[in-house]
């Protein structure tokens, strides 16, 4: 009797992907590869400010020694305790605060009045305007440092927090913003608040505020930055110490007559954006919503 086998050949080769599956596979690929390039950009960019945190809290002689540590060996808060206790923080913080908020509310009242007018308003001039805030925009503020230094000087504004605030209670970037911000608002709500009998003051604070909160959350973040970290103009027009901003005592006090102290020079960097972190952890979602709303119209 004869037994018939039968025998079959295995291919260990996998079966050819499918064209489907390939896109598939590429489209999954993408997003990681891109999150994956984020990832280690944002690593790179936060290198700096992890060493200026862990400096902060090093002695002079670690900060120098070679080579260099990242880590503190012995953290110490010594560079904190002469800020508050010797430098007298409180008075440079509470300057730099006063004339920051101050110029906050001025921008987001004064700013949001022009770019409303701009943009919902008929009257003569209205094109010629915007072109010169326009142009403006690209005027380097160095060019304009000397006369508004001299006009405030003639003023008798010196050494006052006056001369610290008014020359930017406004500016062409926050004009810039509203308008067009403001130009993406219907007319037809303002048409319909007008036919209820709301005049123009009305109408700006009951229906074009309430909807500007993206705009405004914006141009307070980008004007409360820009004054903490002014520097040239206050150093200029502060003839004393009482009117120092944070800046100006960083600068300062950190450098003494044959070198600067590395560990309270960034201790100091780091109480001066310490609130603008703070400030845009509060507000970055307005803060997003309105540069992404914000277009060229």
């Amino acid at each position: 009797m004869t037994s018939m086998t039968s025998s079959t050949t295995f291919d260990p080769s996998p079966a050819p992907e499918s064209e489907p599956a390939r896109r598939r596979r590429r489209a999954r690929r993408g997003p990681r590869l891109v999150m994956l390039v984020l990832t280690v950009g944002l690593a790179v960019w936060l290198v700096p400010f992890a060493q200026m945190a862990f400096g902060s809290l090093k002695s002079q002689q670690e900060i120098l020694q070679r080579p260099p540590t990242f880590l503190p060996h012995d953290p110490t808060t010594a560079n904190y305790v002469t800020w508050f206790a010797d430098l007298d923080f409180g008075r440079f913080f509470w300057n730099s605060l006063i004339v920051a908020v101050l110029t906050v509310v001025g921008n987001l009242v004064f700013c949001s009045m022009v770019g409303y007018a701009l943009a919902k308003m008929s009257f003569p001039g209205k094109r010629l305007l915007f072109a010169l805030v326009m142009l403006t925009l690209m005027v380097p503020g160095v060019v304009t440092f000397v006369p508004l230094f001299v006009q405030t000087a003639k003023l008798g504004l010196l050494d006052t927090y006056a001369a610290l605030i008014l020359p930017f209670l406004t500016g062409p970037v926050g004009v810039f913003l509203m308008r067009q911000f403001i130009s993406g608002i219907p007319d037809e709500l303002l048409e319909a608040a007008r036919i209820d009998g709301a005049g123009e003051f009305r109408l700006f604070a009951r229906v074009i505020l309430p909807l500007c909160g993206p705009a405004l959350a914006t141009l307070a973040i980008l004007t409360f930055l820009a004054s903490w970290n002014n520097f040239l103009w206050p150093l200029v027009v502060s003839q004393s110490a009482d009117l120092y901003t944070l800046p100006i005592a960083l600068s300062l006090y950190s450098t003494g007559q044959h070198s600067t102290n590395y560990g309270l020079l960034l201790a100091g960097a780091v109480l001066v954006i310490a609130p603008i972190l703070l400030l845009f952890a509060l507000l970055q979602r307005w803060f997003i919503q309105g540069i992404a709303t914000t277009g060229l119209k």
